[in-house]
């Protein structure tokens, strides 16, 4: 076994799972080049910096750099493990893409050698582990890959999604069980023995279909428990219930554990990820769907709310607080309350204020529209509308004698104390 100061690991992007990947690899003495399209990111990372917001990640990222395990690069190098953490986005249709996964193992293809190993960490449709392997196949026929033709393979294909809660990275990826898919069992093995140098949690091994499918399950699992949640405060809304009441006596039941109602759901993953299934079998995905038009159409709900709330007071600012798409971190990925945030100031220009702690500047979109970006206390001040669409820890922390004269939308539930804004109660048909 290649000791840990021996070992060579290439991880090519360097985004929310991929930084943080290479810099707890890193920790362990390994020697980790991280791979970026982005000259950028590139030279943040070899400064010893981050371009991302996680807990802990800025102080890992510099130790790690400055112990020389840890440099990034625009081009790739030979190397003993290969992990590929790039985007796997969707098309208008919902298509999954995975562009950024081949043209990831097409860098790669030249510096492989006998006994590496190449590992596919990217939320994927089931079969794309198989696509990688006969890609590499193709580009280098000189190497005999797991799988095909009955001989001993040269190299070594798995898959082993991330399952980590953003503001949890650095913890999930060491705590959390892992689940190792092999293109071969032989495959699975030898990436289990590279896992187990930096992961606590258990290491499960399986298929790569087995595990592509399992991440993906994963994450319908949670959009469809969203989903009643969020249909439930449609319900709620229109028989003037509060839906937050109902959740919280629900759940006293022994056997009910009912999620909370957002604005939609946001994430690379939860937002994404289902779409792969339904995509990949439309006819028996009949529920998974319902509950991604569930999820979406609960932001055009949260939109109109908001909509006629700020109709009802002419000329009032407006506060939106939280562009991200959970709280307390800085990704806007598919976000939500980004999409409501959007959609108001579209409609009501400078009447619109933006709190985002977690943003330095107003992404485009909102700043042509002329939304301005301001701390919570100014929202406090100039705001007689507040949108809540985050949770964000400081925004909970706002006393009600701060907010007791505010119109507010409150989207997640954080303020309790304050009647939410409501329409009209359906009128009760009694039958006979």
């Amino acid at each position: 076994m290649v000791s840990d100061s021996e070992l060579n690991v290439v991880v090519l992007g360097l985004g929310y799972i991929g930084l943080p990947t290479a810099a707890v690899i890193a920790r362990t003495g390994a020697r980790v080049l991280g791979i970026d399209v982005s000259q950028n990111v590139v030279d943040t990372v070899n400064s010893g910096r981050v371009h991302i917001e996680e807990v802990d990640l800025d102080g890992l990222v510099s130790g790690v750099v400055a112990r020389g395990t840890l440099r990034a690069a625009t081009e790739v190098a030979p190397a003993d493990v290969f992990v590929i953490a790039v985007p796997t986005p969707f098309s208008d249709d919902h298509a999954p893409d995975i562009t950024y996964v081949l043209q990831a193992a097409t860098t790669i293809a030249p510096v492989l050698k006998a006994g590496d190993t190449v590992i596919l960490e990217s939320t994927s449709p089931v079969g794309t582990t198989e696509q990688v392997r006969d890609l590499l196949a193709t580009l280098r026929p000189d190497l005999r890959v797991p799988g095909r033709a009955g001989e001993t393979a040269y190299i070594a294909i798995a898959y082993c999604p991330e399952r980590v809660l953003p503001g949890r990275i650095l913890v999930e990826l060491i705590d959390n069980d892992r689940v190792i898919g092999g293109i071969t069992p032989r495959c699975a093995r030898k990436a289990l023995t590279f896992y187990r140098r930096f992961v606590r949690g258990a290491c499960v091994t399986t298929n790569a279909r087995a595990a592509e499918m399992t991440k993906l399950t994963e994450n319908a699992f949670r959009d469809v428990n969203i989903a009643f949640a969020n249909e439930l405060s449609l319900v709620a809304d229109k028989m003037g219930v509060d839906v937050w009441e109902v959740i919280r006596l629900a759940n006293r039941h022994p056997r009910v554990n009912i999620l909370q109602p957002g604005p939609g759901v946001g994430g690379h993953c939860i937002a994404v990820d289902p779409w792969f299934l339904v995509h990949a079998a439309p006819n028996e995905t009949p529920l998974i769907r319902t509950a991604r038009t569930v999820n979406d159409g609960k932001t055009d709900h949260v939109i109109a709310q908001a909509s006629a709330l700020i109709e009802s007071m002419p000329g009032a600012t407006v506060a939106c607080l939280g562009l991200a798409f959970k709280a307390n971190i800085d990704d806007f990925r598919e976000s939500p309350a980004l999409k409501v945030a959007e959609a108001l100031a579209a409609r009501f220009g400078e009447r619109v204020a933006i709190v985002e702690p977690y943003a330095d500047a107003l992404p485009p979109a909102l700043a042509r529209h002329g939304a301005a970006l301001i701390d919570v206390d100014s929202a406090i001040e100039r705001c007689a509308i507040m949108v809540v669409l985050v949770d964000h820890d400081v925004f909970k922390s706002v006393p009600r004698e701060e907010r007791h004269d505010k119109a507010v939308l409150d989207t997640r539930g954080i303020w309790p104390d304050q009647p939410r804004f409501q329409r009209k109660p359906a009128p009760v048909r009694l039958a006979g």
